[in-house]
């Protein structure tokens, strides 16, 4: 249980088809309209029914990173539920659960068991999905929040579905409140009003909320969870925002209508996972020839194949970095978050073309399909714009080149139709004048030429966007490096780690290319310890690190069992590292089994 600081977490137990996601949606509703900051994960199976799914939301006055390592109150929707995690409820902790149905077990001392007599408080209803509902008001008790909270989201939840299923709705989940007040006892700590009333979101809600600011006005896909979330957002908004979204047959059209509409000079996207990704790379190679910005969305997922389709994993790194043939320039980021993905779409956007090169984001299921609240102040949705070298005028009668070998790289690239810019755009290599070098005999020094110029954007590239920098103290006796979304169960477990007396610092990695070599061999040169923290099992990020800067760590912590870090698996590994026990530590998750 949570001391001082407001810090709850409910976890919704049950199958497929059981309707869990109907309460956590109330229920991270009401704790962000009350101000409580919100971090919500469901693991769940890659079945239409049956299974067990897992869906844990954690409540904190103040900003909530990660879903945590505790539980405060568990609810049993079946039997499977019950059995599986009973044994993680501790001293302190409730169980809900339909008592007409479910054996609880033995439980450890101090956890409250509170059945709920499910048929007599809703007058042996046959709406098998009721038993949520019900749950919900007695939920409503054990937090200290009045009912009449839980009977307006409710009326707004069901409200298309006609005043007779509110009214039901509204009746059987007053009956639990009611019978929770007369039974259960309340945590002691009631759930408190924060400063203001805040936003809910996706990650994938916030990747396609930074491609619509960014100026996106084309967008296709092909669904493929766990990035389907974004074409969800982009085809329910696009006729408000102005922007086509087209559902393609595979990803190959994807990424080839993408590379056509941002050719025309329409700012373009698409997202996929790891699959779809790999079907996109030689229509990525030919962005990369034809010097055309457009940005591809990977969110990762436990692969190879079609590997753990919901589960997540930071496996496709390399993917990334060697997608398509040939050497191509392009920005790989990573994002930390949910904030930082909306906020990194304009900045790839603006780079991509200032440099008229590809874009790839790598997200993965923890941070696409996961909940979290946001402060709407810090949602900037008219963000800064460059197009960089775009000619949208005719300039007169000179030559256009439009591959022109400029010092930087980059050359001034008009869009299609311009009077006197009649230029090739084609897959092959070309002359400066865009002339196809396969059709003639190829002289070398124009191949060489055309490589050289591509390369020197790349050099610029690093000067453009943020080194990154340690976080913490300086003197620490570890530093933990992590990438994209390891960032915020980083952040949760150096608090822990320091109650420990273990002083620790973190260099979090966003930007993969550029990789900022130098300033990484700096920050690493001073640190006692370094430690690599990623979510796949053969280490990418650190050998991607060696490669680049010939650093090797002197531990790592890696986890590929489809469940995301909880900090004590950070705590517990940096611990028995220090103690000389392992230097590859690989935790498991508990509570998502």
């Amino acid at each position: 249980m949570s001391t001082g600081k407001y810090d709850f977490s409910i976890a919704i137990g049950g199958a497929a088809g059981q309707g869990i996601a109907t309460p956590g949606n109330i229920v991270a509703q009401m704790m962000a309209r009350r101000g409580l900051h919100i971090n919500a994960y469901n693991a769940y199976q890659s079945i239409v029914r049956g299974g067990h799914i897992f869906l844990t939301i954690r409540a904190r006055d103040d900003f909530s990173r990660s879903h945590g390592d505790k539980l405060d109150l568990l609810l049993c929707l079946n039997q499977d539920t019950m059995d599986r995690h009973l044994d993680l409820m501790v001293s302190g902790t409730r169980v809900l659960f339909n008592s007409d149905d479910i054996n609880p077990g033995t439980p450890a001392s101090g956890v409250e068991l509170c059945g709920l007599p499910i048929s007599e408080l809703t007058d042996n209803s046959r709406n098998r999905l009721v038993q949520n509902t019900v749950a919900l008001g007695a939920f409503m008790h054990l937090s200290g929040l009045d009912f009449e909270i839980l009977e307006e989201s409710t009326r707004q939840r069901f409200a298309r579905q006609g005043e007779v299923v509110v009214e039901e709705n509204v009746s059987v989940a007053r009956a639990g409140y009611q019978y929770a007040l007369e039974n259960f006892t309340p945590f002691p700590i009631p759930a408190p009003l924060g400063e203001k009333p805040l936003a809910i979101w996706t990650g994938n809600d916030a990747l396609a909320m930074g491609g619509a600011a960014a100026g996106v006005k084309f967008y296709a896909a092909y669904p493929m969870s766990p990035s389907t979330g974004v074409l969800h957002w982009m085809a329910k908004n696009a006729r408000d925002l102005g922007i086509m979204v087209r559902q393609m047959e595979d990803e190959i059209a994807v990424a080839n209508t993408v590379i056509g509409a941002a050719h025309s000079g329409v700012r373009s996207m698409c997202a996929t996972s790891g699959g779809g990704f790999a079907l996109m790379t030689e229509a990525i190679g030919m962005a990369g020839m034809m010097e055309v910005p457009a940005v591809f969305i990977n969110v990762q997922r436990a692969g190879p194949s079609t590997g753990v389709p919901t589960k997540t994993e930071q496996g496709d790194l390399w993917q990334a970095l060697g997608a398509s043939q040939g050497d191509f320039e392009r920005v790989v980021v990573a994002p930390f978050n949910s904030l930082d993905a909306f906020n990194t779409m304009p900045e790839l956007f603006n780079l991509t073309d200032q440099l008229q090169i590809p874009g790839i984001v790598l997200s993965d299921l923890l941070i696409s399909e996961g909940t979290s609240t946001v402060d709407p102040d810090l949602v900037d949705v008219y963000p800064e714009i460059n197009r960089g070298e775009l000619i949208t005028e005719s300039t007169g009668s000179k030559e256009y080149m439009r591959y022109e070998s400029t010092e930087s790289g980059v050359s001034p690239r008009a869009l299609p139709g311009l009077e006197g810019h009649i230029h090739i755009v084609a897959t092959d290599e070309h002359d400066e004048n865009s002339l196809l070098i396969s059709d003639e005999f190829t002289d070398p020094h124009k191949r060489r030429k055309m490589v050289e110029k591509r390369a020197r954007k790349i050099i610029n590239l690093e000067n453009m966007v943020p080194s990154p920098s340690i976080e913490g103290e300086e003197d620490a006796d570890v530093t933990l490096v992590g990438w994209g979304s390891t960032y915020n169960v980083i952040k949760d477990a150096i608090p822990m780690l320091k109650e420990s007396g273990i002083k620790v610092n973190h260099l979090p990695i966003k930007w993969i290319v550029p990789l900022h070599k130098k300033t990484i061999e700096e920050l690493l040169s001073k640190s006692n310890k370094t430690i690599i923290v990623e979510n796949n099992y053969s280490g990418q990020f650190a050998r991607y690190l060696r490669s680049e800067t010939g650093i090797t760590a002197d531990g790592y912590i890696r986890k590929y069992d489809g469940e995301p870090f909880a900090p004590h698996h950070i705590v517990e590994a940096v611990k028995e590292q220090l103690a000389g026990k392992t230097k590859i530590s690989v935790p498991y998750q508990e509570i998502m089994v």
